[in-house]
C-alpha cells in the first residue's frame, strides 16, 4: 500500500509540471498586453518598457517559464498583479467557497441519483425505469447556464423563495473559520446563520448537481443490471433470501467500486467547473476567480489556480483508489 500511495504522489508531480508547463506557455501565447492592461491606454511607452521589465516579460517566455519552475519549487506561486497578494494566497481564500458548493451538489446528487438508480435497476424495462432514465437524460443534456438561470427567475426573481445569489445576506455575516459560510454558521451555533447560508447555498448547488445526479443514477441503474446476473446474486435468491436483502448485500453492495469511482470523478470535475454557476449566482469561489484572472491577464493567479486544482483532482482521485480497499476485501488482500 505504502509503494503505491507513494507512486500515485510522484505521478501527481509529474501531472503538476504538465499543468504548469500547458497553463504558462497558453498564457503567453494569449492576445493582449498585461502591461498595457495595469496602466491603461495613456500608459507611455517608457512606462510600458519599465512595468514589462519589472515583471520579467521582456524575457523569452522559457526563461519566465524557468524562473517560475524555480520559485514554485520553493513554494512561491507568485504574486497577483491585481490584489497584490500571493496567488496562493488568494486561491485559498476562494476555494471554500467552491469547495462547499461542491460537496453540496455532490451530495445532493448521491442522495438522490444512487436511489434513483438501484430503483431503474431493479425494475428494468419497465414504465418507472423508462419514466427515471428520461428524466436523468434531460438531466444530462440540460445546460447549466440555461437551467440556473430558470430557477432564478422562478424561485427567486418570480416567486421570491430564494435569494438570488451571493453567500449571505447584506449586513449578515459568519465568523469566518473555514470559509465555508454553511460550516461557519454552524460553529456559530447561531439558527438565522445556518438558515440564511442554506437558503443562499440551494439554488446554485441544486443547478450544480443536476449532471453528476443523472451520471451517478445511470452508472448506478448499468452495474446493478450487470451485478444481478452473477452466479452468487442467483444462489441468494435461490436459498430463499428476501429481495430486499439480495438488492442491498449482494447487488448494490457488489455495484459499489464503480458508483464510488464515478462519484470521486464527479467531485473533481465539480471543484473545476463550477465557473459558471458561480457567475450565475455571484458566488465569490474558484472558478470565478479564474475566470476573472485569465480576462485580465493575471498570471500568476491562473497558474496558482490551475495547479491547485489538478492537485485537488488528482488526490481526490487517490483517495478514491484506496477506498476500493475498504469495499471490497479481495483488493485490500492484494
Amino acid at each position: 500500500m505504502t509503494r503505491y500511495v507513494i507512486g500515485r504522489l510522484g505521478q501527481l508531480v509529474l501531472v503538476l509540471i504538465g499543468v504548469s508547463v500547458i497553463v504558462f506557455f497558453t498564457m503567453h501565447v494569449l492576445p493582449g498586453d498585461v502591461a498595457t492592461l495595469l496602466l491603461g491606454e495613456r500608459a507611455t511607452a517608457e512606462q510600458l518598457v519599465s512595468l514589462r521589465h519589472q515583471l520579467g516579460l521582456d524575457q523569452p517566455v522559457v526563461v519566465q517559464y524557468a524562473d517560475f519552475a524555480l520559485e514554485a519549487a520553493r513554494g512561491d506561486l507568485g504574486t497577483s498583479l491585481r490584489s497584490n497578494h500571493t496567488a496562493l494566497a488568494d486561491v485559498w481564500t476562494a476555494f471554500p467557497v467552491t469547495l462547499q458548493l461542491a460537496l453540496s451538489a455532490l451530495l445532493l446528487a448521491t442522495l438522490i441519483g444512487v436511489p434513483i438508480g438501484v430503483v431503474a435497476g431493479t425494475r428494468a424495462g419497465g414504465m418507472l425505469d423508462n419514466v427515471l432514465m428520461t428524466a436523468t437524460l434531460f438531466g444530462v443534456s440540460m445546460p447549466i447556464f440555461w437551467l440556473g438561470l430558470m430557477l432564478l427567475l422562478l424561485f427567486g426573481a418570480g416567486l421570491g423563495w430564494l435569494p438570488i445569489g451571493g453567500l449571505m445576506p447584506v449586513g449578515l455575516d459568519a465568523p469566518r473559520v473555514t470559509g465555508m459560510t454553511v460550516i461557519d454558521s454552524l460553529i456559530a451555533g447561531r439558527a438565522d446563520l445556518i438558515a440564511a447560508s442554506l437558503r443562499h447555498l440551494t439554488l446554485p448547488a441544486v443547478t450544480l448537481a443536476t449532471i453528476p445526479l443523472a451520471m451517478i443514477a445511470r452508472v448506478t441503474r448499468s452495474e446493478m443490471l450487470a451485478t444481478a446476473t452473477l452466479d452468487h446474486v442467483r444462489t441468494a435468491r435461490a436459498k430463499g433470501m428476501t429481495e430486499r436483502r439480495v438488492i442491498l448485500r449482494h447487488i448494490l453492495r457488489n455495484a459499489l467500486i464503480p458508483i464510488v469511482t464515478v462519484i470521486g470523478l464527479q467531485l473533481g470535475l465539480l471543484l473545476s467547473g463550477a465557473v459558471l454557476t458561480e457567475t450565475i449566482f455571484s458566488l465569490p469561489g474558484l472558478g470565478r476567480l479564474m475566470v476573472d484572472s485569465i480576462l485580465s491577464r493575471d498570471y500568476p493567479v491562473v497558474q496558482a489556480g490551475a495547479l491547485f486544482i489538478a492537485g485537488v483532482f488528482v488526490l481526490v482521485n487517490l483517495l478514491v483508489d484506496l477506498s476500493y480497499g475498504l469495499l471490497d476485501p479481495r483488493i485490500r488482500r492484494s
